[in-house]
């Protein structure tokens, strides 16, 4: 890709017009990923046809499987290659990748795993929604495993931390989840491909390619006694606490001197943000705290900022309630929590929001 030299030190790439799940497809490409399996569903499809087209172009495999549940363990196989591998879906299909996920985690396989979210519950339908906040940070599958999950906001976003995203797949052995939403999905905006390297085929010791001469590797899933899940349990416990402690991820703005503080992740906070600032023309001492990592959630950041001050936080999510509860942990009774959200694929507006903050500054 060509650029554009500007002074000695800084060097500007050109950018390209893509809708947010093209960039998550080229994000996977830039970063290595050759392996993608998954079945279509709305409203991610333009990544699945993306993948389709470009994937086999760099030398990858795509695979249209017969369902979400072969996909994902199909995912299992190539990662235990040694593989950088993805699939993608939405709500209903992301569930029914629950124990492929857990299985993943279990083995101690990379993989990444995108979910655009659509409204629900059930099937739902194909409007923009954040209800599958719970389901990508808690967990789909059974057992005491963890995902990092990822929360962009932006179409570059998207591209950048889906590359991140392989990168912390293959250092702690997990998979990542990058949650994504309709809106953030279908959006088209400019996004900068050339500031990251290209990744190619990565060497990694512990792969299954076969024994040759080589001592004997073994990929499991369960070990075959009590003790060994015991001890198994305490090795991932140990690695998600190291998680937590290195991943946490957020932006802070305006908030110094806030005496309300905005809490918004994905699409939503994109429209916050129009409110926050609106509010801040007007006199209102209100700033915005937007985790990027969902987990490990930023507690951390929030906590200190609550701690220097801040008294009320406003809760913003397209949903019933479900990333407040992680505020409410976060912030440990040092601050009062509202939130504003409704599920089933409710779009909020700027000025509705703006109308919250003015509200809630007031009480």
């Amino acid at each position: 890709m060509k650029v554009a030299r500007q002074k000695k030190d800084r060097v500007i790439f050109e950018k390209k017009l893509m809708r947010g799940n093209e960039a998550i497809g080229a994000g996977a490409i830039r970063a290595g990923c050759r392996f993608f399996f998954g079945y279509p569903i709305t409203p991610q499809n333009e990544l699945f046809e993306y993948m389709a087209q470009m994937l086999p172009q760099a030398g990858g495999t795509f695979l249209q499987s017969e369902s979400e549940l072969s996909g994902i363990n199909m995912i299992y196989g190539a990662s235990a290659g040694g593989g950088r591998c993805m699939t993608s879906s939405s709500g209903p299909g992301f569930t029914l990748m629950g124990e492929g996920l857990t299985a993943l985690a279990t083995a101690q396989l990379p993989a990444v795993v995108v979910c655009v979210t659509r409204a629900g519950p059930g099937l739902g339908r194909i409007a923009s929604a954040q209800s599958d906040y719970r389901l990508a940070t808690r967990g789909g599958g059974h057992g005491d495993y963890q995902c990092l999950v990822l929360g962009p906001a932006s179409s570059q976003e998207l591209y950048d931390l889906t590359y991140k995203a392989f990168d912390l797949a293959d250092q702690y052995r997990n998979p990542v989840i990058v949650l994504s939403d309709a809106l953030l999905g279908q959006m088209m905006e400019p996004v900068a491909t050339g500031h990251l390297p290209r990744i190619k085929a990565l060497q990694k010791e512990w792969a299954v390619r076969g024994k040759g001469t080589n001592p004997r590797k073994v990929i499991k899933v369960a070990p075959h006694t009590d003790e060994e899940l015991i001890d198994w349990n305490r090795q991932l416990k140990k690695k998600y606490q190291m998680m937590k402690e290195n991943e946490q991820r957020h932006e802070a703005l305006l908030t110094k001197d806030a005496e309300l503080i905005v809490v918004a992740f994905g699409s939503t906070a994109r429209i916050a943000l129009d409110a926050v600032l609106h509010a801040r023309e007007e006199g209102i001492a209100v700033g915005m705290f937007r985790p990027i990592s969902l987990y490990p959630y930023p507690d951390k950041a929030l906590n200190k900022i609550t701690r220097q001050g801040t008294r009320k936080l406003l809760v913003v999510e397209a949903n019933n309630g479900q990333m407040v509860e992680d505020v409410r942990l976060a912030v440990d009774g040092s601050a009062e929590i509202a939130h504003y959200g409704f599920g089933g694929g409710y779009i909020f507006s700027p000025d509705e929001i703006y109308r919250e903050i003015v509200g809630y500054s007031k009480k």
